[in-house]
């Protein structure tokens, strides 16, 4: 019984957060008449961030998955992700990264070891779907190289990479926010380690 409330829960969950998160993003992704739209191509309304929601599951999942991560040395979510990055392609870096934690990290076998994977992973693939016109200026160069030191620093961390890249997904959520929104704010949230 307890089960089939706990499910009841779940679904009723989901189903506000598609009613208050998934229509704004599908409705926001439709160009306004007359709205230059190589501008609004790597921007996302912030009202996606202040759902309450999807916030809190993505921060309960990264807390409940930082608790298993016992390397403190090491960060793949933080400020190297912008080195040598202009301002105006922060946002489509952000995508890049958003698409390989969900495609490497979160749609994989880690399904089934945290509460709420699928739905965060769900909210972030929307984001990304959102941006899709959204495309870097300039060289490409920087950008390659750091999602290549991302991956390969997950890569060396074995089974905690995916663990880690899974703990920092507040500061990925707050990146984005940051990186992707109207108003972004100067600099990222600091996470202590």
């Amino acid at each position: 019984m307890a089960s089939l409330h706990t499910s009841a829960n779940s679904f009723l969950g989901w189903l506000l957060f598609c009613c208050c998160c998934c229509l704004p993003l599908l409705t926001s992704s439709l160009p306004l008449k007359g709205a230059p739209g190589a501008h609004h191509a790597c921007r996302l309304r912030k009202i996606h961030f202040q759902q309450p929601y999807i916030r809190n599951r993505t921060y309960t999942l990264a807390k409940t998955a930082s608790a298993s991560d016992k390397d403190t040395d090491n960060r793949l979510i933080g400020q190297q992700l912008f080195a040598n990055i202009r301002e105006n392609n922060r946002c489509y870096m952000m995508k890049r990264v958003v698409e390989l934690v969900v495609k490497d990290v979160l749609l994989t076998e880690v399904k089934s070891q945290y509460p709420y994977v699928e739905e965060v992973a769900q909210f972030l693939a929307s984001l990304t779907s959102e941006l899709s016109s959204c495309q870097f200026s300039g060289k490409r160069d920087h950008i390659e190289k750091n999602l290549e030191q991302m991956k390969n620093k997950m890569e060396q961390l074995g089974e905690n990479g995916k663990t880690k890249a899974i703990g920092e997904l507040d500061l990925l959520f707050d990146y984005m926010e940051n990186a992707c929104t109207d108003a972004p704010k100067k600099g990222g949230n600091k996470k202590k380690n």
